[in-house]
């Protein structure tokens, strides 16, 4: 049964079975070659068999369930303990058949208190049982109250009724009388209660006067000890029956399956459940992208058809009588209209029409108005959409709502189609990008690209940055027309407010002429709102028509921001502020070439503590070096007042804004105008080929120009120091000035008080409103 060579043992299960008809205890199996080497009878031990007691803990692998179920290590034996087991280990192995050296070793072990104790005496009894059945040991019941009280304290108390059955079986075999095992297999699997062992078969040498064997007599005993109910394996499991033998002459012996119940740590379950969750979150991820993917690219479960997405805009119709200020721009496009009603007029005569129209020009200036009012005129459909629109989270969508964009207009052909901030969709490439970013604009030229002269769709966009668009967009074939649309002069400003004020009751003062030479630099937007604004303005205050101060109130608004009157602001800083403002106000009023002084106030306004307001007489088209030299003085001009008065160690950050906007200016004469002396070159700020010496260079001209206009603004500030002082106490008193007002000031010319100015207007307010 045994084949034993050095440093191997083999053990073949079915021989085992097979030579002894014995019940193999199921912990036999859970032991390892190890641990059944070092404790059969015919073996040595090693000096350190031992060595399981002298370590804190009889574990070998860390399993989460030993982290919840044990807080504390458990203690090790004192060196004398140690030393005493061993030397009582090694009596035990010299003389295995001596009762009282075995049973020595089991009270020692027994004394520690410990579950390696414990398991040691539980192993080393089952290896006796099952390797030297006929030992002596088996029949002291001394030792076998002890390896019961040891199954009990490794809450093991469901082995009890298997191990006492074992060993009257056992004994049964040693006095020569084969003791039957009982037929009901439901009794063996029973809980191993005071019934069950009762009721267990005995050998008459076990059996006692009142019936029971002593076995069983020392299992109550330990049972009755146990604090906890006893549960008992389900019959199916019972690990007797399943090595119960059919005979015992040794002939035709043959096992029944093994049945192997496991028995899962605490905390066994927390690792499977953390692999389920991670395995149902990535899974779930992973199918809700290919989902979406697949929804958007079919249009599965979407409202209506795919293609509606791309309708043309329903709304008023907008004409050319309704749009002004861009009289030019309107008379190119005039060519198209042309077209898209008669397509065949110009293919009669050879003429080709562009297939697209670039509209640029600052924001608010009329693009999309202009587009609009081509379909409206033309009578066709326009479909509109913005260069954002294409782009998406997924890679090919924007391509993909290119190609839908226009198999829609061409179903709806003759037809317009309008691209709002081109610039988003269509700018540069580069060799550095990645191939997705270019889909999109490479499918827009495609589609392009690919028209017929006569197809009868218009593409029409429009654009802030055009020097940002890709170079194949705008070449002559695609966008092969563009129309520039600027800012209104004069008269088309004039010619915009005509258009607006037809809605609003305006008062006799009012004079769109007047208004359009206020307002320079207003794009046709601003105009709109400014008009907006002012009747607003007149219906809060109960006006029964829109006046020229609402216009003017309005004005102010959009260019110096909302008054914030609620502001508390002591009067040190009032004061202080005062004097900046007043600074930028009498350098913008003596110097030659500055822009004409139009409002200046001490009372916050948007971000800024005050703000002085300049307008030109008329629409500028070109700036001279003396009008930028200017600029730059009146921009130091608040931070040099704040230095003559308070000091220079009392100069407030206030002049910030001020002064970023003077080395803008003078960093631009220098680079890109040529008003230095390095010279008419330009350089780019982008550019990196500029040699360090080079930018030094650049650096000492915009320092240079800078304080140069520092130096200007001392000079003039400090002539006119008495006027600075004037202009700050008016200021302070009725908190906003206009020009004519200042020079009042100046000369020392009284002006109406700021309690005069509010009666005044609610003078104004009560007789309109009567």
């Amino acid at each position: 049964m045994f084949k034993h060579s050095p440093g191997i043992l083999r053990i073949s299960l079915g021989q085992a079975v097979a030579s002894r008809p014995l019940p193999v205890y199921r912990r036999l199996f859970g032991l390892s070659s190890a641990r059944v080497l070092s404790t059969h009878s015919t073996f040595r031990p090693f000096r350190q068999s031992f060595l399981l007691l002298s370590t804190p803990c009889t574990r070998r692998t860390l399993s989460l369930g030993s982290i919840f179920s044990r807080s504390k290590p458990e203690p090790t034996p004192s060196p004398h303990v140690v030393a005493l087991i061993t030397r009582l280990e090694a009596e035990a192995n010299v003389h295995p058949h001596d009762v009282s050296k075995q049973l020595a070793l089991y009270e020692a072990l027994a004394d520690t208190k410990l579950r390696s104790s414990y398991e040691l005496i539980v192993s080393r009894w089952e290896k006796m049982c099952e390797f030297d059945p006929s030992s002596p040991l088996l029949k002291s019941d001394e030792a076998f109250k002890l390896y019961l009280t040891c199954l009990r304290n490794l809450d093991q108390t469901s082995a009890i009724n298997d191990a006492v059955r074992r060993r009257d079986e056992l004994l049964a075999m040693q006095t020569g009388t084969v003791a039957s095992v009982n037929s009901d297999s439901t009794s063996s699997a029973e809980a191993p209660t005071s019934e069950s062992i009762t009721s267990s078969p005995s050998s008459p040498q076990t059996v006692s006067t009142s019936g029971v064997s002593s076995s069983q007599s020392l299992a109550q005993e330990v049972l009755s000890k146990s604090t906890g109910p006893v549960s008992a394996p389900p019959p199916s499991h019972s690990v007797l029956d399943a090595f119960k033998p059919r005979s015992y002459n040794g002939e035709n012996i043959q096992a029944a399956p093994i049945q192997v119940t496991i028995v899962e740590r605490k905390g066994a379950w927390v690792p499977r459940l953390v692999r389920f969750l991670v395995l149902v979150v990535v899974s779930s991820f992973f199918f809700l992208v290919i989902l979406s993917v697949f929804f958007e690219n079919t249009g599965f479960m979407k409202a209506g058809p795919r293609q509606s997405q791309f309708e043309p805009s329903e709304g008023k119709t907008v004409l050319f009588n309704d749009v002004h200020g861009v009289d030019e721009a309107k008379e190119e496009l005039q060519d198209v209209v042309a077209f898209l009603k008669d397509p065949t007029a110009f293919a009669s005569l050879g003429g080709k029409l562009p297939k697209g129209v670039l509209l640029t020009g600052p924001p608010g200036t009329g693009k999309t108005l202009l587009a609009r009012a081509v379909a409206g005129e033309a009578g066709v459909p326009f479909f509109f959409a913005s260069g954002s629109d294409f782009e998406e989270m997924f890679v090919g969508v924007g391509a993909k709502r290119v190609r839908e964009l226009f198999a829609a207009a061409r179903k709806k052909e003759p037809a317009i189609i309008f691209i709002d901030e081109l610039d988003a969709v269509g700018g540069k490439r580069s060799s550095r990008d990645q191939q997705y970013m270019k889909q999109t604009l490479n499918q827009l030229l495609v589609e392009m690209d690919g028209f017929q002269q006569t197809e009868g769709v218009i593409v029409i966009a429009a654009t802030n940055f055009p020097e940002s668009l890709d170079q194949a967009l705008v070449r002559p074939g695609r966008f092969d027309r563009i129309i520039a649309v600027p800012l209104p002069d004069v008269r088309g400003r004039v010619q915009i407010l005509q258009h607006h004020l037809k809605g609003v009751v305006v008062g006799k003062d009012v004079d769109p002429k007047i208004l359009a030479r206020a307002t320079p630099g207003f794009s046709g937007a601003d105009l709109q709102n400014m008009v907006n604004q002012a009747a607003i303005q007149a219906s809060k205050l109960h006006a029964k028509e829109v006046d020229l101060r609402h216009f003017e109130w309005a004005r102010d608004r959009i260019l110096m921001g909302a008054e914030r009157k609620s502001q508390y602001i002591d009067e040190k800083a009032k004061l202080a502020t005062a004097y900046h403002e007043g600074g930028h106000a009498l350098v913008a009023l003596y110097t030659d070439g500055a822009m004409p002084l139009h409002k200046v106030t001490c009372v916050p306004r948007g971000h800024a503590l005050g703000m002085t307001s300049q307008l030109p007489e008329d629409d500028r088209h070109s700036v001279s070096l003396k009008e930028y030299l200017a600029e730059i003085d009146v921009s130091m001009g608040g931070r040099v007042a704040e230095e003559l008065i308070y000091g220079p160690q009392n100069v407030t950050s206030g002049a910030s804004s001020d002064i970023r906007k003077a080395t803008r200016t003078a960093q631009a004469m220098v680079k890109h105008w040529g008003f230095s002396k390095l010279g008419p070159v330009y350089y780019d700020d982008r550019d990196e080929s500029t040699s360090p010496k080079r930018k030094e260079e650049i650096e000492e001209e915009v320092t240079k120009l800078v304080r140069g206009g520092e130096a200007r603004a001392t000079a003039l500030l400090t002539a006119k120091i008495n006027e600075l002082h004037l202009l700050a106490r008016a200021l302070v008193d009725h908190e906003t000035l206009n020009l004519e007002e200042v020079k009042k000031v100046i000369k020392g010319e009284p002006i109406k008080n700021i309690t005069e100015v509010l009666e005044e207007d609610i003078s104004n307010v009560e007789s309109a409103s009567a």
